[in-house]
């Protein structure tokens, strides 16, 4: 039985390690998302290795009644799927403020996220570009944010990037 278990272990170790890639060192761009209202994020990719990276995004979000802006950072797992074409898992948190505006009532704040992150990303041989689509979960903590969110905000985003070394 030991060695059965062994053996699995050595073969899931052998299928992560031949998956890995080169990804590029650094990519800067933009990531243009909704997460209820429409937003944008300028977004820097800095590759650890040949299958992990950090992700930096300072951004801004308006709705009918909040803005907000934040910084989010990222760990990121990258799996290649064939060409060009990987796919990536990640976790991170980011802080923000924000500020609230109906008629006559005003208002403003902090906050602190943490954030998952799922995608697919396709780079460019002949060029140095990369397109992204990803879906990135956040859950929002402090202040009276959490109020406005219902402390949970799905941001689904478009980025492309330059990328250079």
């Amino acid at each position: 039985m030991k060695k059965v278990i062994l053996s699995a272990i050595m073969l899931l170790g052998l299928a992560f390690s031949a998956q890995a890639q080169d990804i590029s060192k650094n990519a800067l761009g933009l990531r243009l998302g909704d997460n209820d209202g429409f937003g944008g994020e300028i977004s820097y990719q800095r590759g650890l290795d040949s299958n992990n990276r950090l992700e930096f995004d300072l951004g801004w979000r308006n709705s009918k009644d909040v803005d907000a802006f934040k910084l989010v950072g990222l760990y990121q797992w990258v799996w290649n799927i064939e060409g060009g074409f990987n796919w990536y898992a990640g976790v991170g948190a980011g802080v923000g403020s924000w500020s609230y505006n109906k008629n006559d009532f005003k208002d403003s704040g902090s906050f602190v996220l943490a954030a998952g992150d799922i995608g697919i990303e396709y780079n460019f041989k002949e060029i140095p570009l990369q397109l992204s689509l990803d879906f990135r979960p956040e859950i929002y903590f402090g202040g009276d944010y959490t109020e406005f969110r219902d402390g949970f905000g799905p941001d689904l985003g478009l980025g492309i990037r330059y990328k250079f070394d």
